[in-house]
């Protein structure tokens, strides 16, 4: 399926919305302390998720009452924005390695997947979670619609290729990617039949392909990186084109979030073309809030009927951003996609992993409110 088969990725109709968010909030202080009481074994699990659900609720609440029209769950029951749904996929284990992923200032905490076998998909959790979403949406006034975020699945491969795959199972990687898309294509469905409409994937890896120095790690550990952003437009394609024809599916692209930490540098111009014309999604939430991601020129690939959400306000620091700044920062994306074509929302998530950004749950929700209000006066509703 193509976009242009579909006329709902127009902000203002359906999603993406002109203010919009990625999906992560900062974790309340309740929902950390349960979630340690749990990790230390004081506490039971059906305990936590009746905290988990009253957490949720009161964050689709503030969501909505901030102006919002797109609800997450904030990430809420998750560790990592990541690792928690691809270690559900059968075939693919989560173990603790010798070291984190490093950032620039320092490490994750020191986790990473392989496959063992088959990749498949099964009966997922994050599916129920989506449903608790979906119900709670439309509670206390106002109509909000769900989003699902779930890692795009370029990361399984990115994070540690040939290396990290079993090579009696998958003699070569066609059959890896073969079966990736294919437990993608089934989640996509499951998350579909539970009345999902809004998915997003979280792409960082297409936007780490812009740095040299990633560039040079692939090589180094011995991946083959030419034509790897093709197969990884093949990857997602293969995931997300039997979709249902009013299901919206939005692409994310940072450079690394964890504490208010990134990883990866460059602009969007080495991947652009392919990046807007080769990958059948629908909008895409594009990093922006400071040079490490180059200038707007690379939005001129951007089609008609796809939309770009401008991450200009910064989820990494409390300071907020002055709505000039903003409104001539849109006007100069303008210059290079159409302004019908453009929304606005933070350049990632809150809260990558459960530790969060450096900044307060105060400011994050001043943040929220920002594009909410920057939105509706430059184009006078969301």
């Amino acid at each position: 399926m193509r976009p242009e088969e579909k006329d709902t990725t127009m902000p203002g109709k359906a999603p993406p919305f002109r203010a919009d968010h990625v999906g992560s909030l900062l974790r309340p202080m309740e929902l950390r302390e349960a979630r340690a009481a749990r990790a230390a074994g004081t506490l039971d699990p059906a305990a936590l998720r009746g905290i988990e659900d009253r957490c949720i609720q009161d964050a689709i609440a503030q969501q909505k009452a901030i102006g919002l029209k797109a609800v997450t769950d904030g990430e809420y029951r998750r560790a990592f924005w990541h690792f928690d749904f691809l270690a559900r996929l059968g075939g693919v284990e989560m173990y603790e390695s010798d070291q984190g992923i490093q950032f620039k200032g320092g490490q994750t905490k020191a986790y990473g997947l392989k496959v063992t076998d088959r990749i498949a998909y099964r009966p997922h959790p994050f599916v129920p979670d989506y449903r608790f979403v979906h119900e709670n949406a439309a509670h206390g006034g106002g109509s909000a619609v769900p989003k699902i975020t779930i890692p795009s699945p370029s990361v399984l491969h990115f994070r540690g290729g040939r290396r990290a795959v079993d090579s009696h199972t998958y003699p070569d990687m066609d059959g890896f990617f073969a079966d990736l898309g294919a437990a993608y294509a089934d989640a996509v469905a499951d998350f579909a039949a539970a009345g999902c409409r809004y998915l997003q994937l979280d792409e960082v890896n297409i936007a780490y392909l812009c740095d040299p120095e990633q560039i040079a790690g692939l090589k180094a550990r011995g991946e083959e990186v030419d034509g790897l952003l093709g197969k990884y437009a093949a990857l997602i394609n293969a995931g997300i084109d039997a979709r249902p024809a009013d299901m919206v599916v939005s692409m994310h692209l940072c450079r690394g979030n964890f504490r208010s930490m990134h990883i990866a540098s460059g602009g969007y111009d080495p991947v652009a073309e392919v990046l807007f014309n080769a990958i059948n999604v629908d909008a895409y939430f594009m990093e922006y809030d400071d040079e490490r991601s180059g200038d707007f020129a690379p939005l001129r690939f951007l089609p008609k009927g796809k939309t770009v959400v401008l991450g200009l306000v910064t989820s990494k620091r409390g300071e907020l951003e002055e709505k000039d700044l903003l409104k001539r920062r849109i006007e100069a994306a303008s210059r290079h996609a159409p302004l019908d074509q453009l929304a606005i929302s933070p350049q990632c998530g809150f809260a990558s992993t459960e530790e969060g950004n450096v900044l307060t749950v105060e400011e994050q929700w001043a943040k929220l409110r920002l594009c909410v209000e920057v939105a509706e006066e430059v184009w006078g509703s969301l």
